[in-house]
């Protein structure tokens, strides 16, 4: 079964004006989509992956050598976890036993989204920003063009910041640096961040056969 582009979890304009309707349809409707297409095209002539979840075809392809495909299934990926990662602005905070890990790693939910934005903002070129669990400690890193921490060992992905320039070009030009701040501090779901604690966020962005929806957790 052909692998399909994931509904965005919100209406085109309800992140607007931290991320405009415009760019969603680019952003969604035409870049992601068009991993969804090649990653479904490069498929044909893999005939050992047709029966594959997504999450399969990018470890396949990466162990395989295979950088076409595995650019294209990752950020498929990538792209399908990121949109689960914002909501529209509702004054979200961290609560709980993600509050409790961030006290312990960062102080302060601010040290955290400063630390954050630092990584993405100095993130040289295309990439990704990403907020993981590592052996039961919080963690920022980045990872360049389609890399994601579905191929990285110790990397449970709790929250990534796209800052490929077609994230925000349409409404920030070439201001990287307050596309970061504004997303951060206006449009992180932070429901989603705390979700992922259960480890199970990489399937919460796969599909195909062998993939299954993790029960969220409350």
């Amino acid at each position: 079964m052909p692998f399909e582009l994931p509904e965005l979890p919100f209406a085109k304009d309800a992140l607007d004006p931290v991320m405009s309707a415009e760019t969603l349809e680019y952003h969604h409707g035409k870049h992601h989509r068009a991993y969804v297409t090649k990653t479904n095209e490069l498929l044909q002539a893999e005939k050992d992956l047709g029966d594959a979840s997504l999450l399969q075809v990018v470890k396949q392809a990466k162990a395989g050598g295979n950088q076409k495909l595995f650019n294209n299934s990752a950020q498929l990926w990538n792209h399908s976890f990121f949109w689960q990662c914002l909501a529209p602005a509702q004054g979200q905070q961290p609560e709980g036993k993600l509050a409790k890990l961030i006290e312990d790693g960062f102080g302060t939910p601010q040290a955290l989204l400063d630390k954050l934005q630092e990584e993405a903002v100095n993130h040289f070129s295309n990439g990704w920003a990403w907020l993981v669990l590592d052996r039961g400690a919080l963690r920022v890193t980045s990872l360049h063009d389609a890399d994601t921490p579905i191929v990285h060992e110790g990397m449970v992905p709790l929250f990534t910041l796209d800052v490929w320039e077609h994230a925000y070009y349409i409404d920030y030009r070439n201001e990287r640096p307050r596309f970061a701040s504004t997303v951060l501090s206006k449009i992180v779901n932070w429901d989603f961040v705390a979700q992922n604690l259960d480890g199970q966020g990489f399937e919460r962005a796969n599909q195909g056969e062998g993939a299954h929806s993790p029960e969220l957790a409350s």
